[in-house]
């Protein structure tokens, strides 16, 4: 006799939450049901649609752009619907003026007025390595101050770097030290090796996503119609009661409609605060705790065409006064790289055409503005120029301006693009990676997950990538008992690791042999 499914609701019908109720639907003993109050599935991995004519191509990725190669379920999910993501050769453009500039592709005179500086951060960065955890908790600032660097080091060279790569924006400056090493020393997760010359050089590889709209729309039919996932959309959420008996939700549609409905197990792939909503007077005090620790800030992108505007706030071109003197071979062929003309690769461009931008606000130099030239950035601007070709003229690029933190709009310079310019405009609500969600929220998860049939999962519960979001969802499912199918020996690692941080479980291979 067949046993009785277990009834599993997966609130969040995001990267996390798809990927824990993809997993969950490869064994027949699970009955899922995947809830969002949106009205489609991907969460902030959105798409926008885009006149062809004029800046030739017909979508955009405009949350979730890209990642590196560590991205290995990412990168397995995508191929499962029929998706890849396209290489790229990263190029970076930080600051604006001669004072303030430097970049990977070519060395700056920033870079040779900082040049003790860098040496010394090198050193720190082994300080760190083997000082942690003492040195890896402490934040960015206080380590900043701790070695004697200088400000102006900090506010120009390193909180820029780490901002862009992290995504942490105004916040980079109480980001945890631990993280900072890693950027730099671990060899999966770091883009470039430290150079103690330039601090970072080379083109390193990242891969940029095919149309996540798309692809999460069909990724949610195969889920309802293959595998036999219920997919309630449009739904807000509230937990009417859990205990030993199991979960009773409370569902509204936006329609007013209400229901109620009893599962077995949920699994909350929502942000912190807004499990914590949906908790509401069920929370636990150590949920409470833990999730209260993760700190959100709004921030708001603008999809845009105004190259005018753009070219003011960020250096896009080689400009000679933007170049250090070519003192060496290496420097020389960097140089000549960089102020070659501009023809489209498989895999990127020929001369200086950056992809991700941050400038300082003159009033206050540890606060940024970041950008993306997207046309130089997504493969589909490169397929639609064709290979060896001129890229299109910058009116006719696609830019994104992130103006960071809404409760310091009096920064923001929003009022200057062309209104008649802009293509879309959406708010972000982005969690901080401040030093105190590792040494609260991480090592609190291990507690609360598991605990009173309720997971949790998000990328807010480690690092804010698409990849740990899907790590967080299927190591949810494997905790309820799901398999966990290995393919890539650095997937099991990142897996392992992030099952021990976040849910205080080691991975047992034998476990893959379940059904």
């Amino acid at each position: 006799m067949a046993s009785k499914q277990k009834r599993i609701a997966v609130i969040g019908a995001g990267a996390a939450g798809m990927s824990c109720a993809s997993t969950l639907a490869k064994h027949q003993k699970f009955n899922v049901t995947l809830i969002d109050c949106a009205a489609q599935t991907g969460g902030q991995a959105t798409s926008l649609d885009l006149d062809a004519s004029k800046h030739g191509a017909s979508w955009l990725n405009d949350g979730v752009q890209g990642g590196s190669s560590i991205f290995k379920h990412t990168f397995k999910l995508f191929h499962d619907q029929g998706y890849s993501a396209q290489e790229v050769k990263l190029q970076v453009s930080f600051g604006k003026g001669s004072d303030s500039f430097f970049t990977n592709v070519f060395p700056s005179r920033l870079v040779d007025q900082f040049q003790n500086e860098i040496s010394k951060f090198g050193r720190v960065l082994k300080i760190i390595k083997y000082g942690f955890p003492v040195f890896g908790i402490l934040p960015i600032k206080v380590l900043l101050k701790l070695f004697r660097f200088s400000t102006e080091f900090g506010n120009k060279m390193l909180l820029p770097l780490v901002a862009l790569f992290l995504g942490t924006g105004n916040q980079t400056p109480n980001v945890a030290g631990g993280l900072l090493e890693r950027l730099f020393g671990d060899p999966q997760m770091r883009l470039w090796v430290f150079d103690r010359e330039g601090l970072v050089s080379g083109l390193p590889v990242m891969y940029t996503f095919p149309r996540l709209g798309q692809f999460y729309a069909d990724w949610r039919r195969d889920l309802e119609m293959r595998k036999g996932v219920r997919v309630l959309l449009g739904m807000e959420v509230e937990v009417l009661r859990r205990d030993g008996a199991g979960v009773v939700l409370g569902m509204r549609t936006q329609d007013g409609q209400q229901v109620e409905e009893e599962f077995d197990e949920m699994v909350l792939c929502t942000p912190a605060d807004e499990s914590l909503k949906i908790l509401g007077r069920h929370a636990t005090w150590k949920e409470k705790w833990v999730l209260g620790g993760v700190k959100f800030f709004d921030d708001v992108t603008i999809t845009h065409s105004d190259a005018g505007y753009f070219n003011s706030v960020f250096e896009t071109k080689a400009r000679d006064e933007l170049c250090a003197a070519a003192t060496t071979t290496e420097r020389e062929e960097q140089l000549a790289f960089a102020r070659a003309a501009s023809t489209c690769e498989e895999d990127g461009w020929t001369g200086f055409n950056p992809m991700y931008f941050t400038h300082s606000y003159g009033s206050e130099q540890d606060k940024i503005e970041m950008g993306f030239d997207c046309s130089n950035y997504q493969h589909q601007f490169r397929e639609s120029v064709g290979v060896g070709n001129r890229p299109y003229p910058p009116d006719q690029h696609v830019y994104q301006t992130i103006f960071l933190d809404k409760q310091r709009q009096d920064l923001w310079t929003w009022d200057a693009i062309d209104k008649d310019k802009i293509i879309g405009q959406k708010w972000w609500h982005q969690f901080g990676h401040r030093w105190q969600h590792y040494l609260r929220v991480v090592p609190g998860m291990m507690f609360i997950n598991g605990k009173n049939r309720t997971l949790f999962a998000g990328a807010w519960t480690l690092v804010n990538m698409h990849e740990i979001a899907c790590v967080s969802g299927i190591a949810a499912a494997y905790r309820l008992g799901a398999n966990y199918d290995e393919f890539d020996d650095f997937a099991t690692g990142l897996f392992s690791k992030y099952l021990l941080a976040c849910h205080g479980v080691r991975y047992r291979r034998e476990d893959r042999k379940h059904t």
